[in-house]
């Protein structure tokens, strides 16, 4: 079982290997990189690569770790107790099974995708340490163990919010996907955009490296936003020249597919009055 790419996702080799030594250590691979840089399509390529369902759980502030195993809903049981509900003698009516459970129980292989796990408390991956090694968890209303029946191909994100616990590190292959280079880029653009015209792509790419390197940037544009900004250019059918600054701004047609705050939007006009004042 090996992951090499698909036609609709550009994988570098030493993300192709990253991907394959998680599979080969059975250990969850941990994903960083700036968002936008595909690390939640990986997941969704690597299960429709390998030909595996995937199990998608998308961390919030809010999430616990219990969510992933399963809750118990005191409440509902409450309340059927004093409803004369016949179910309330049967606990597990009231067990809630969670994303690893679902997992755990599946009848084959599948993909499990922990997506920006950072964003959840910092207690949280601790929380799961023994769970995702083990690949076993104890339900103490029932007393069921819940052994996974096939070790699930996990895939964990991380938009690099906060630093994970080591103990957590120590169980995954990490992986850092770096910002793609232009010979890159320009596969990922014809991948998105097959029928392109090459004269659009070369002007369109200059100016949007020569927008993310400007010093000062707060928010970089990333790799979806560009394809964002290539889908409105090419809905828009502007030729290469119309990509040019506008004179005032130094900014690019359509620029807010690329620039997503105030702070970088008046950077570009500053840096336009300074450049004409230094023309006079």
């Amino acid at each position: 079982m090996r992951f090499s790419g698909t036609d609709s996702y550009v994988a570098t080799d030493d993300l192709t290997m990253a991907v394959n030594a998680a599979i080969a250590l059975e250990r969850p691979l941990l994903v960083k990189g700036e968002p936008g840089t595909g690390k939640t399509e990986l997941a969704r390529q690597v299960s429709e690569s390998l030909g595996l369902p995937m199990i998608e759980w998308s961390v919030k502030s809010t999430t616990r770790a219990q969510q992933g195993l399963y809750e118990y809903d005191a409440v509902s049981r409450l309340r059927d107790s004093q409803l004369g509900d016949p179910r309330v003698s049967d606990i597990g009516n009231y067990i809630r099974r969670g994303k690893l459970w679902d997992a755990f129980a599946a009848e084959g292989k599948v993909v499990l995708l922990i997506d920006e796990i950072d964003k959840a408390d910092i207690e949280f991956p601790n929380d799961l340490l023994q769970e995702l090694d083990r690949m076993e968890f104890h339900v103490y209303e029932t007393g069921q163990s819940v052994r996974a029946r096939h070790r699930p191909i996990v895939i964990i994100t991380s938009n690099n919010e906060k630093e994970l616990p080591d103990a957590f590190l120590r169980r995954c292959f990490f992986h850092y996907i770096r910002f793609p280079d232009r010979e890159t880029l320009e596969r990922i653009v014809q991948v998105h955009f097959p029928d392109i015209k090459s004269a659009l792509v070369s002007q369109a790419l200059t100016r949007f490296y020569e927008l993310r390197e400007t010093p000062g940037l707060k928010k970089k544009p990333s790799t979806s936003e560009v394809l964002d900004w290539l889908k409105l250019i090419l809905a828009e059918d502007l030729a290469p020249e119309d990509l040019k600054g506008d004179g005032r701004s130094l900014l690019p047609r359509l620029h807010g597919a690329l620039l997503k705050n105030e702070q970088d939007v008046h950077l570009f006009e500053r840096l336009a009055f300074l450049s004409r004042r230094d023309a006079r």
